[in-house]
């Protein structure tokens, strides 16, 4: 049985489609989203459809809570701010219900998933190096917990006491080693490279590989843009930052 695991959709419509059509690609049969699904793009509405009609397992994320009014989102950055103004407005009340819905972590028997973090996963903690990983990691009881979050896929693996970042994105699972894996993001991707983010997992190979897919970036902005967004959102996703 191969999965795959995405996160941080953001509302990004153009690329969830083409992220759902290499998890088919791949031969993935379990789909899960580690959160935010909404927040920034311009189909907040279209991508919770999608990912209902494919019967996927999701997380909350923080954009996902702000939305819904389990939190303030009064430090997120003003673009932020009036994404999430205007998604709370487009979104009826059947959506905001299955945002409220969602539990802070899913486990699975191979592995657990949760948005930022294990320790506090209310608070939305950023997990972007190896001494923020410790606590995640004391918390783990299975070989490997997927988050997402910072928008940059990394692997951290943690043998005894020791934490280190893999080099690459590419493992094979060794059960002496504990694993976090950022699938990075599908809708921002952050760490300079504008393509969409998805995890293939195959605990019968014991492998884990964040993939990279190209979508339709100048379609997603054009959408941004016309829904009166800040122009900000459009312009960063043509350089992953």
């Amino acid at each position: 049985m191969r999965y795959a695991i995405f996160s941080d959709v953001h509302s990004n419509l153009e690329a969830l489609q083409a992220v759902l059509a290499a998890c088919r690609a791949e031969g993935a049969r379990k789909l899960f989203c580690a959160g935010d699904i909404v927040g920034y793009g311009a189909n907040p509405k279209e991508c919770i459809d999608l990912l209902r009609e494919l019967n996927i397992t999701c997380v909350a994320g923080n954009h996902d809570w702000a939305v819904c009014g389990r939190m303030d989102y009064g430090n997120f950055r003003d673009e932020g701010k009036k994404a999430i103004d205007w998604t709370k407005k487009v979104l009826s009340t059947q959506y905001i219900e299955f945002l409220n819905k969602l539990d802070l972590t899913f486990k699975t028997d191979e592995f657990v998933m949760v948005h930022a973090t294990l320790n506090k996963p209310n608070l939305f903690q950023y997990l972007l190096d190896m001494n923020q990983s410790q606590d995640t990691f004391y918390l783990m009881d299975r070989t490997v917990c997927f988050v997402g979050h910072t928008h940059r896929p990394q692997i951290f693996a943690k043998q005894n006491d020791s934490v280190s970042l893999a080099q690459g994105l590419k493992i094979e699972i060794n059960f002496q080693f504990k694993y976090i894996v950022n699938a990075g993001s599908v809708g921002q991707p952050r760490d300079g490279n504008p393509q969409a983010c998805l995890c293939i997992f195959d605990p019968d190979l014991n492998r884990i590989e964040v993939k990279r897919v190209t979508y339709d970036i100048a379609g997603a902005q054009k959408k941004i843009l016309e829904a009166g967004l800040p122009e900000m959102l459009a312009r960063r996703l043509s350089v992953g930052q």
